[in-house]
Order: structure tokens, then C-alpha cells, then sequence
């Protein structure tokens, strides 16, 4: 059984055509394995948050191929009918922002995707309570977003990206918001749960004081991307 969560091969991103023509990314190979924190960097502008996208299923590459565990999803088109079908069954999104619904309380916003998905009340509320137990937040399960501090919602944002069990986890920049002390507990989380889940997860990030924690580093050089198993000659903008 293979140990890769992630394989892309000759992955091109072509935004508008002929004069108005872009190239954001160019021939992009590539592996992630389960169980690794991965940090992608590259300086603004160069199409992180492009390429995370398409690993995600969100944006529609020009042309290349890939695979999502033992399932190839991509090859110069879809290869499934529903694309959101993938991101709810295989993938975890967090973002710079918690992003929680503001008029749910943090179990609700944990249980609403399972539920959407299908997953029985009962069986939603006790993933929740799981994931919020092993993110330490368990005590906060009734309280709103409001009521809690911006690491706690960033938790929370977490813990909703893990409850339908995804074996990806893309992050785009999620310690962005945070002081140094909170970036490096989030980021430890997250490092935690790859390992303890088995989960591939990407986190684009422009903190270098957070990269020394990840497993690799995956850079953006010339609109390919290169991967690092260290920060030396990695230069952040």
C-alpha cells in the first residue's frame, strides 16, 4: 500500500490566454506522504495559495495529473462527476481566519459538514467531542466564537477540519493571526495530528519561525515546485 497522500505530475496553471496570458504554475512534480507537516512557501505573488487549490479540488488546473491516496483525480480533466464530493470526503481546509459561523456555538460548527454529509446527530456530536477533547478545547463546546480567544477559535477551525475524517489537511496560513507563542502551539498541533491521524498536511506560511517544525519544505522556484528537507538556502518574502 503506498505511503503518499498526495502525487502530482506535470501540474500547469494557465490563468487567461493569448496577450492577457499568465503562467502560475509550470510542470509542478511532486509527493507528500501521510503523516507529514509539510510548509510551502514561495514570496507573494507566486501561486501557493493557487496550487493549494488545486491540490484541494477547488480550482481546475490547465493540464497534468493527480492522485489523492490510491485515487487518481485529476488527468488533464476531472476524473469524478463532483469535485465537492472529494473535498468533503478527503479533505480538511483551515484558513488565516477561523472562519466559524458566528450564530452556531463551537459544537455546532464542528457537526455541521458531518451532518450535511449525512452523519447522524449523535454520531457528529461525539466526533466533536473527541476532536475538541484532544485539542483541549472540550470545555468550550457550548460557547460562542465570541467567547473565546483567537488561538481557542483557531482550535476550533481545526477540529472542524478533521471531523469527517479527511486524509488531507490544507492550511493557508493559519498562524497569520497570531502572536509567536500561539503560531508554534498551532503549528505543533497540527505537526501532532498529521502523525497521530496519519493525514498529509500543506500549510502555507511566510513565518519562518514556524518552518523549523514541519517534515519538509515544498517552495515555489520558477514556478515549479522543489522539495526541501531543511530552511537552509530557503529565503521567505
Amino acid at each position: 500500500m503506498s505511503t503518499e497522500s498526495i502525487r502530482v505530475e506535470n501540474l500547469v496553471k494557465i490563468f487567461g490566454e493569448g496577450e492577457t496570458e499568465v503562467v502560475i504554475i509550470d510542470g509542478a512534480s511532486f509527493a507528500v506522504d501521510k503523516g507529514k507537516l509539510v510548509a510551502l512557501i514561495a514570496p507573494s505573488g507566486a501561486g501557493k495559495t493557487t496550487l493549494l487549490m488545486m491540490i484541494g479540488c477547488v480550482t481546475e488546473p490547465t493540464s497534468g495529473q493527480m492522485w489523492l491516496g490510491e485515487e487518481k483525480v485529476y488527468d488533464g480533466e476531472w476524473l469524478v462527476k463532483d469535485t465537492r464530493s472529494i473535498r468533503r470526503d478527503k479533505i480538511g481546509f483551515i484558513f488565516q481566519a477561523p472562519n466559524l459561523i458566528p450564530f452556531l456555538n463551537i459544537m455546532e460548527n464542528v457537526t455541521l459538514l458531518p451532518q450535511s454529509s449525512g452523519v447522524s446527530e449523535q454520531e457528529a456530536n461525539a466526533k466533536a467531542m473527541e476532536l475538541l477533547s484532544y485539542l483541549g478545547i472540550a470545555d468550550k463546546a457550548d460557547m460562542m466564537s465570541n467567547q473565546l480567544s483567537g488561538g481557542q477559535n483557531q482550535r476550533v477551525a481545526i477540529a472542524r477540519a478533521l471531523a469527517n475524517n479527511p486524509r488531507i489537511i490544507l492550511a493557508d496560513e493559519p498562524t497569520a493571526a497570531l502572536d509567536t507563542t500561539r503560531s508554534i502551539s498551532v503549528v505543533k498541533m497540527l505537526k501532532k495530528i498529521a502523525v497521530e491521524q496519519d493525514v498529509a498536511v500543506i500549510m502555507v506560511t511566510h513565518d519562518e519561525g514556524i518552518i523549523p517544525y514541519c517534515d519538509q519544505i515544498m517552495e515555489i522556484v520558477d514556478k515549479k515546485v522543489v522539495m526541501k528537507d531543511s530552511i537552509d538556502d530557503v529565503h521567505i518574502i
